[in-house]
């Protein structure tokens, strides 16, 4: 499939990289020394056409806004949430944006004469995290994505750790609590109950257009529901951060998400709680694992550059994975 395309060996130099949300698109498109030189940002359509047509539309935006061609693109890589069979290119549930089954690469690299490479959107944004955190080639980090869900990427080694059928990172779906509230995987207690944005909204139950921010905010002055729904917020981070940490051993966890924009209020709240379950436990204090926690800053291109260099590497054959 993508071997037959030309772009890899034909001295074409530029490498496009999509990060399709829910709401929107963000693409970057990469020069030499893996050097930014062109971002753009559009609303994001919706089912297989509006898929299409993002990719397709988004590499035709960026190549006029940098006054180059199609025709100079070595790869795109696309990050998209839902299952992802990297090797096929093809993607599977991804319910915010209205697919079912979607053979990506095979319906975009036509029209744009280039391979398409298709990527879970965490763990693409976990390669773009690295590079970054400015992590080295051959280093081991997580990058822990704090958004409407919870999920992590890990490298090790410089690559994705995937585990043997590519769940490795699902760190939202570990239950914590067994008397907690229900999880949508149907257990109870998960980290995602505790510091997911969607999870966080439906408890907090009340309007507004930024519910995490509004707990925040309302906790700094006493709401006892907002002082629960934060320390759980805290303690829920944390603990995933632990688990990245013991049992994977990554030197560093990255911050990011739709929850990584709260800042310091987010970080500084996290690195307390993990100095707190320490105070009685030897083991924990000579981890250090408040010291090993960094916030990706906000409006970072990560998954966009995750993506870009994801669509640089062939693939081997894999299993689906989710983030």
């Amino acid at each position: 499939m993508a071997s037959a395309l030309p772009g890899r060996d034909s001295g074409r130099r530029l490498r496009v990289g999509l990060d399709i949300g829910g709401t929107k698109v963000d693409a970057v498109v990469l020069g030499d020394d893996d050097e930014i030189i062109g971002r753009v940002r559009r609303p994001s359509a919706y089912g297989d056409d509006g898929v299409i047509s993002d990719v397709v539309g988004s590499v035709d935006q960026l190549m006029r806004e940098i006054g180059r061609s199609a025709a100079d693109v070595a790869s795109v890589g696309v990050g998209i949430p839902g299952l992802v069979d990297t090797d096929n290119g093809r993607v599977l549930h991804a319910v915010n944006l209205g697919v079912e089954s979607l053979d990506l690469s095979a319906r975009t690299e036509g029209a744009l004469g280039a391979p398409v490479i298709v990527e879970n959107d965490v763990k693409a944004a976990t390669r773009g995290a690295a590079a970054l955190s400015g992590i080295a080639e051959d280093g081991s980090m997580a990058y822990l994505n704090l958004g409407t869900g919870v999920a992590a990427g890990i490298i090790i080694g410089g690559e994705i750790w995937r585990g043997s059928g590519g769940i490795a990172g699902e760190v939202g779906h570990i239950a914590v609590d067994p008397r907690g509230r229900v999880c949508g995987c149907g257990q109870r207690g998960c980290i995602e109950t505790f510091c997911g944005g969607g999870a966080l909204a439906r408890a907090w139950a009340r309007p507004g257009e930024y519910p995490v921010l509004d707990i925040l905010d309302a906790a700094d002055h006493g709401d006892d529901d907002a002082l629960m729904l934060r320390a759980g917020l805290f303690h829920g981070a944390a603990a995933a951060v632990r688990v990245l940490v013991l049992s994977a051993d990554v030197a560093t966890v990255v911050l990011g998400g739709g929850l990584a924009s709260l800042g310091d209020r987010l970080l500084d709240g996290i690195r307390a709680a993990l100095r707190a379950d320490a105070a009685n436990s030897p083991f924990l204090r000579s981890l250090h694992l408040d010291e090993r926690i960094e916030l990706l800053p906000t409006g970072s291109p990560a998954a966009a550059l995750g993506a870009a260099l994801v669509g640089a590497i062939p693939r081997k054959k894999e299993n689906a994975v989710h983030g």
